[in-house]
């Protein structure tokens, strides 16, 4: 079951609650945020002692006109390519920011791929499946939740592809 605080009991971000509501089984995992760390996701991972290829960034990307959800290990970098090849478009580029949180709910450097405002396309790199959990942001910078890879697929609707680059 999950550990958390008196805050995110009281209700959490739109991430632990749609955790909560689903039934899922998840760990969230605080951490003081350093706004001078040039990688939010290399940040999470350090200060949580977990393998950077364990913890996951979610990135949103325009393919053909539609934003994509992109969930790949912080260790690494988005294909492009791969990420509009999987949903079934032509070209992606990454998103303008200010949409992307405007349609997400979150800001940048805490999207989650959980509790969005508008359920977007989610496409899950596959090298998820090789670890029994992982962690993704709880949305917003420095709360993580840990989960099974299965949970976030089946939660967010993802299909797995292998759309990461080390």
């Amino acid at each position: 079951m999950a550990k958390k605080s008196k805050k995110q009991q009281a209700g959490g971000t739109p991430a632990t609650v749609a955790l909560t509501a689903a039934g899922v089984a998840f760990t969230v995992h605080a951490y003081e945020h350093d706004p001078a760390h040039p990688s939010y996701g290399e940040e999470a991972a350090e200060a949580m002692g977990v393998s950077p290829e364990r913890v996951f960034k979610t990135l949103v990307a325009d393919v053909d006109g539609t934003l994509t959800v992109a969930v790949v290990p912080v260790a690494g970098t988005l294909d492009l390519k791969a990420l509009a090849t999987a949903v079934g478009g032509k070209r992606a580029t990454m998103a303008d920011p200010a949409a992307a949180e405007r349609t997400t709910g979150y800001v940048r450097g805490g999207i989650s791929p959980l509790g969005q405002r508008k359920r977007l396309p989610t496409v899950l790199d596959a090298s998820a499946a090789a670890h029994p959990t992982i962690c993704v942001s709880a949305g917003r910078r420095g709360l993580e939740v840990e989960l099974s890879p299965a949970d976030l697929q089946t939660l967010t609707g993802a299909v797995s592809a292998p759309i990461g680059r080390p």
